[in-house]
């Protein structure tokens, strides 16, 4: 059924507890590529449309949202888990209201770069699903954040879990708030239009719920008229993969095992520069692995946008975008948060020849970054520095593609050993389409990351990679 496609792969990114890969130089013409099929609703529709309900801001109804999202996990560490830190007591508090009690924790690395911005999220949606704005929410996180970490837990309140739950939750939220959005078309009805809600509220809870208790869930009107009309692509791969767990060559030290891959384009980077994330890049990476099923989550959102230069064969534009970056396989995990401003250009060198380019730059404002040398009983760093970021891609007639990316970062310890880090990753794939949006794809690259410690040996490791795998694209 032709409805199943963008469910499942609200579905693939739900179930997710880096130098990223959400966009590459090659990106931006796949949102628009005539080659990928566009999927088409064929369930039954009906001949009338009701009134389209009027949009209100529920402050009330958002805070009690907000509100439970908080009471939901404490309730469940205080009487199901049993959980330690949910021995909340008026003496914690107390301590936790002092701005000097902050300190550093030492929760696991998932916990911290995942479980955090998730819960952020909750926080964010609450209000953006009540009426509120991208900007208007914003705070919501931020709040949220520092009630849980000064009312919710007895341990000291922690900066990287409130850079992490808010700024984390701000770019998940939005993320997953439009998705839920676009998943549901208000004119269409019966069985795939009840899945199509039920993935809308997997992707984003609080949207979800706020549609049941307005009763808009199942109901057939007309579309607002400013309904999203973002175009929407997803790519889609399968395939082998090998890579080196430890330090050294591939060939020798390397292990073959699958992987899939999904990625979703959302919108397009020359348009709307205006609105927050109206281009959203989502990378989700799934594999054989010791460690953990999902390896890879990375989201890039756009803030504002500006034009330089549009001709007949040329185009510039210059993309303000924030990123959260999760990384967890068996050779390497990395979390991080970032901003940066990105220069895409698309160089039209004849009818059948396009030349895409990307250079990036800007702070890392939290990255987890592992560290040999157990620290203040962790695995990782908390670091801060800056990122760069410069690629190429060549398409030849919309069949073969060739491209190479980099992606760096030098970052400073600021919670762990006294360190700092220079990691970087290097990346290329070439690409053959054939019809129907199906393509053969191999992508060769590597890791490198080196830490220099001021009371340890220094460390270099790289970890070379291969993938080759199967794709399918389509818009929607």
């Amino acid at each position: 059924m032709n409805f199943l496609p963008r469910q499942f792969i609200v579905l693939f990114l739900l179930v997710a507890p880096a130098i990223g890969y959400s966009q590459t130089s090659q990106d931006a013409q796949r949102l628009t590529g005539d080659t990928i099929p566009k999927v088409k609703y064929r369930g039954p529709r009906t001949p009338f449309f009701g009134p389209v309900p009027a949009t209100t801001k529920r402050f009330g109804r958002a805070a009690a949202e907000w509100g439970l999202a908080q009471a939901i996990p404490f309730s469940y560490g205080k009487f199901i888990a049993h959980a330690p830190y949910s021995n909340v007591t008026g003496a914690t508090i107390w301590r936790n209201l002092n701005p000097g009690s902050w300190s550093w924790d030492q929760d696991i690395f998932r916990t911290n770069q995942f479980g955090h911005p998730y819960q952020g999220s909750l926080y964010f949606s609450a209000f953006r699903s009540n009426g509120y704005s991208f900007w208007q929410s914003a705070p919501a996180a931020m709040a949220g954040s520092y009630f849980w970490e000064t009312f919710g837990e007895n341990e000291r309140p922690s900066p990287n879990d409130f850079i992490n739950t808010s700024f984390g939750g701000i770019v998940l939220g939005e993320m997953s708030y439009r998705l839920s959005n676009k998943i549901v078309n208000n004119r269409h009805r019966g069985f795939g239009r009840q899945m199509e809600e039920v993935a809308a509220f997997l992707a984003n809870p609080m949207n979800g719920l706020n549609r049941l208790l307005d009763g808009k869930w199942g109901k057939v009107y007309g579309n607002p008229r400013d309904r999203d009309s973002s175009l929407v692509s997803m790519e889609a791969d399968i395939g082998a993969r090998r890579f080196s767990s430890i330090t050294g060559n591939v060939k020798t030290n390397g292990k073959t095992g699958w992987f899939g891959r999904a990625k979703l384009m959302y919108g397009s980077r020359y348009k709307d520069f205006s609105t927050p994330f109206s281009n959203i890049f989502i990378n989700v990476e799934v594999g054989r692995d010791d460690s953990s099923l999902v390896n890879n989550l990375s989201v890039y959102g756009s803030l504002a946008g500006w034009e330089l230069q549009t001709g007949k064969d040329l185009q510039h534009v210059v993309i303000l975008s924030a990123n959260y970056d999760y990384l967890s396989n068996e050779a390497f995990f990395y979390g991080a948060q970032s901003v940066k401003a990105n220069l895409y250009s698309t160089f039209e060198m004849s009818k059948k020849i396009t030349i895409n380019t990307n250079v990036g730059t800007g702070p890392v404002l939290l990255a987890a970054v592992p560290n040999t040398y157990n620290s203040n009983g962790r695995n990782y760093d908390y670091t801060s520095g800056f990122g760069i970021n410069g690629g190429a891609g060549l398409n030849i007639a919309s069949k073969f593609f060739a491209s190479v990316d980099y992606r760096g970062g030098w970052l400073y310890t600021i919670n762990g050993n006294k360190s700092h880090y220079f990691l970087h990753t290097v990346t290329s794939e070439v690409r053959y389409a054939f019809k129907n949006g199906l393509s053969l794809a191999a992508e060769p690259g590597y890791l490198f990351l080196r830490g220099k410690y001021d009371e340890h040996p220094d460390v270099n490791k790289r970890y070379p990679y291969l993938r080759v795998s199967t794709r399918y694209s389509m818009n929607f």
